[in-house]
């Protein structure tokens, strides 16, 4: 339910080509992923296909294996997970099973690297059983199948497709086969679409029958913890607890040394480069663009990377573990009121690391109606690029212990969830009108999460962070940098308040003024500047801070790098409003492409926006009343 794209890769010293195909339980074209699979496998047609089956679970993985075996290639049944069946007290006889299947099969394990290098071995040898596309439906069908494939000349897929009634197949459907179609459907009962999915699981369940002995009668582990986490009662609470722990070490207990340790290094650094630089004889203006517009923007963002290292290694825990799809499933029934369902929080999760994936992921929502709202609720989620807004508001006014820090972390993650509430409820009334889809999700079973994985995975996360610092982030903070000591007439200038981007921030404060309870040109561009990518408001305001700092300018500076006129209602509806206003413009275009249309794009960046500014707005008044009667 996360790929929805194929990927490719070589296995080494061989010129074979690997492609991996989103993960399905049949080749009907119902969700965008098995599109994806079935496209593939229909029209670049390989020569070799590697099914990979749950060695605990043959009987739901072997559906797929039965359409795989009707095409034109090759296929190596793969039992992964071998390593549990012991545990299981599961016995797989894999002879017997490649006798049964007419196929080749073998055992290995993706988290302990076993049966690997035989698989491997297999495909450079090509030493697998041909595919005889065995005959596993009753005669009657069998005579039908035979029939259809004489007539169109199809193979024994497109045959069993025809005798479906796939609407992709619906050309070939003559007057003589519809007829035998409608005979066969009288005999057995019902559509020949469940007949045949009827007679596969008859024949995997002769399958298992023979080749499977399941021993298991005790409750697994997995059993115990699902009373517990999957409790009626306990299970919102233990989630509420979990987020909380989680930015609690990322945010509050990390957050509240390692950013000042990097700051320290940035800070040494651009003194170095200043002096290095001025020694050079360097123009004032060269010195100036290196460290107040290049470090400072850069260093400023990447001052949140140990935070976002175990805010990456504490999602890829809760992936891996299989939590995460219990939280779905936790999740769905809540949704489900608003007009979304638990297969809607798939993206949203994917989103936690990057909306323009989660935006894309999207595509596994069948319903067009629950799929846009999603789409537009998904940037909704706390992303990699908003830790930093978040970690600078928080540190800077909610910092008294690390505790605090996590709570009112925490509370924007919840925050975020209620406004995706909100939005569903208004998108579903208003806009999209209609029924909400059922949700059907595998729960895996629960395992120690691979170190290995989760290390690669925090890796390629943590490094897309960084390279988007030394991309993006430098190209704007030069921009940023430019406007800020230049005027209209494109002089040279000191004094920031005379500067291009001031006027333009001046233009726009009013904007923020309710949100902030002062006129700020400085946190209105840095606001803009979010478009561009979340990062960035943090890079600006850093920039801002610094070359107001060392000008004549009246702009007012607080430690950290943003301005002293916040106070903590206007830190929390700042940071509220950057956190669910419109995405990067990556994923903007996104949006863009999922939905269809520029039209349906713009309503959705002005219903994001929009909705961001009235909760900023409403934070804003209601803390603001708070501290004038308590303090």
């Amino acid at each position: 339910g996360v790929t929805i794209e194929r990927k490719e890769g070589h296995i080494k010293d061989t010129d074979i080509t690997i492609v991996d195909l989103p993960g399905i339980y049949s080749l009907s074209p119902y969700t965008a992923e098995e599109e994806v699979s079935r496209k593939y496998a229909l029209e670049e047609k390989p020569e070799v296909i590697i099914n990979i089956v749950d060695a605990t679970s043959i009987e739901r993985s072997l559906y797929l294996t039965t359409q795989l075996l009707e095409l034109d290639a090759h296929v190596i049944i793969a039992l992964n997970m071998s390593d549990m069946l012991e545990k299981r007290n599961i016995s797989v006889d894999v002879e017997k099973l490649s006798e049964l299947l007419h196929t080749t099969v073998v055992k290995i394990s993706a988290l302990k690297e076993t049966g690997i290098d035989e698989l491997i071995e297999i495909l450079k040898e090509q030493n697998m059983i041909s595919n005889i596309h065995q005959k596993i439906y009753p005669d009657d069908v069998e005579e039908v199948l035979d029939y259809i494939s004489k007539i169109n000349h199809t193979n024994r897929f497109e045959s069993v497709k025809i005798l479906e009634r796939d609407e992709k197949y619906e050309q070939f459907v003559t007057d003589s086969i519809k007829y035998k179609i409608i005979q066969l459907e009288n005999s057995y009962g019902y559509d020949t679409e469940q007949m045949i999915a009827s007679q596969r699981y008859d024949f995997i369940e002769k399958v298992k029958k023979e080749a499977v002995v399941d021993k298991n009668k005790k409750k697994t582990i997995t059993d115990k913890l699902d009373k517990v986490l999957l409790n009626k009662f306990a299970s919102i609470p233990i989630f509420v607890c979990i987020m909380f722990l989680i930015y609690f070490l990322s945010v509050g207990l990390v957050g509240s040394w390692t950013v000042d340790l990097v700051d320290s290094f940035f800070a040494f650094l651009k003194e170095q480069v200043a002096i290095g630089l001025t020694n050079s004889s360097a123009s004032p203006w060269f010195v100036s663009l290196i460290c107040d517009g290049i470090i400072s923007g850069v260093g400023a963002v990447l001052n949140f990377v140990p935070q976002l290292i175990i805010l990456f290694i504490c999602i890829s825990v809760l992936e891996t573990s299989g939590y995460m799809s219990r939280i779905a499933f936790l999740l769905d029934r809540i949704f489900k009121k608003f007009g979304l369902s638990g297969k809607s929080l798939i993206p949203f999760i994917v989103g936690s690391g990057c909306s323009v994936p989660g935006i894309m992921t999207s595509r596994t929502v069948e319903d067009e109606t629950e799929k846009r709202i999603t789409i537009m609720c998904t940037p909704f989620i706390p992303c990699s690029a908003k830790l930093p807004i978040i970690t600078l508001f928080i540190g800077s006014f909610f910092n008294h212990h690390p505790g605090q820090a996590g709570l009112v972390t925490a509370s924007l993650y919840f925050l975020a969830i209620g406004i995706i509430i909100l939005s569903a409820i208004i998108l579903k009334k208003v806009f999209y009108k209609g029924e909400t889809s059922a949700f059907i999700s595998e729960l895996p079973e629960y395992k120690l999460p691979s170190i290995k994985y989760v290390g690669r995975d925090v890796l390629d996360k943590t490094w897309a962070f960084v390279k988007r610092a030394g991309t993006i982030i430098v190209l704007c903070s030069i921009i940023i940098w430019f406007l800020l000591k230049f005027n209209w007439r494109f002089q040279y200038i000191e004094n920031v308040e005379q500067s291009i981007l001031a006027s333009i921030g001046n233009a726009f404060a009013w904007v923020f003024y309710p949100i902030l309870g002062q006129w700020s040109w400085g946190a209105t561009v840095s606001a803009i500047q979010g478009l561009v990518a979340k990062e960035q408001v943090v890079s600006s305001m850093n920039i801002i801070a610094g070359l107001a700092e060392n000008s004549e300018s009246s702009v007012q500076l607080f430690a950290s790098s943003a301005f002293n006129f916040f106070t903590p209602a206007s830190a929390y509806a700042f940071c509220a409003f950057n956190l669910f206003s419109a995405p990067c413009f990556g994923a903007i275009g996104a949006m863009r492409r999922e939905l269809g249309s520029r039209k349906r794009m713009w309503q959705a960046v002005l219903f994001q926006t929009g909705i961001a500014w009235v909760i900023a707005c409403v934070i804003f008044g209601i803390g603001t009343l708070f501290t004038y009667l308590f303090f």
